[in-house]
């Protein structure tokens, strides 16, 4: 049995949010209906969350697979905040612990080897000895002055994106209630659980191609939901490469979006690591 403190901010979060969800989002379609503007709002935010988290939070930040311009790293601080997955150096303090001691039940933050619970969102609702906020492994990270301003203003960059932006397509479009069920709720339950499948169901369902140090596995199932993620195991074996789907038919929005920003200058020095270093692995494992 977890004996760890519960983290009651967290566990009341994850509780009604998930719970209004499910309950006025069909109600309010029920007896109003939503449009396909209303629609477009939650496919928006979706995305506008979920790759400011793949491509900004994980590939960017948390493994330097490239570099960014200002404009493009400012989007990525908004987008976060509307995902409410926390700030830039807590995520990727605590993804770059997750790499570093994969696996590891007392080091890993959410550790596949405590089950599917756990590392799925257990360990967000609880005060757990890994979950620390231990910053000394993203000191490069706190010399970019934008994580700084979005560490400093989290909370009011949260309401600003989560609630703000959703009432104000509501109120262009006429109706508020729908935007924030859609655009607010329902996205942040969706977004939240997307991320959590990777921590979780990622190291437990698929394929192992390229190593089995670690209980990563690559999924292309997930890859479809998750914005090109699902392909886990590859990218712990290749962790700076910018490329989960290094496969050109891999769905991959993640990696298409940062070689398309490199067209504009948006994006560079994208790493990559060579056919021979995949096909060496491959040889390995086989």
């Amino acid at each position: 049995m977890d004996k760890a403190p519960i983290n009651w901010t967290n566990m009341v979060l994850f509780t009604v949010t998930p719970t209004c969800a499910v309950t006025l989002v069909p109600l309010y379609g029920y007896f109003y209906g939503f449009d396909l503007y209303e629609w477009l709002v939650f496919v928006f935010l979706m995305a506008f969350c979920g790759m400011s988290i793949t491509g900004g939070y994980h590939r960017l930040w948390s493994h330097k697979t490239y570099r960014a311009h200002p404009l493009l790293r400012f989007i990525f601080a908004l987008g976060g905040a509307c995902a409410l997955q926390n700030d830039v150096l807590h995520w990727a303090s605590d993804h770059r612990r997750h790499h570093q001691y994969v696996d590891n039940n007392d080091r890993d933050p959410y550790s596949a080897g405590r089950g599917f619970w756990f590392s799925h969102i257990g360990w967000i609702l609880r005060n757990h000895k890994s979950a620390v906020n231990d910053f000394s492994n993203v000191k490069d990270l706190q010399e970019d002055p934008i994580i700084r301003w979005q560490h400093n203003h989290y909370l009011k960059l949260v309401l600003l994106t989560n609630i703000g932006v959703p009432a104000l397509l509501g109120y262009l479009h006429g109706d508020i209630i729908a935007c924030l069920l859609l655009g607010g709720l329902l996205r942040l339950v969706l977004s939240q659980h997307v991320t959590y499948l990777i921590n979780s169901l990622a190291h437990m369902w698929g394929k192992q191609p390229y190593s089995d140090s670690s209980s990563a596995r690559d999924n292309s199932w997930l890859a479809l939901i998750t914005y090109g993620e699902g392909y886990h195991n590859y990218h712990h074996t290749f962790q700076w490469d910018y490329r989960n789907g290094v496969k050109w038919w891999h769905y991959d929005p993640t990696k298409w979006m940062i070689r398309l920003c490199s067209l504009v200058g948006l994006t560079k020095n994208l790493k990559r690591c060579t056919l021979a270093q995949i096909e060496e692995a491959k040889l390995e494992m086989q």
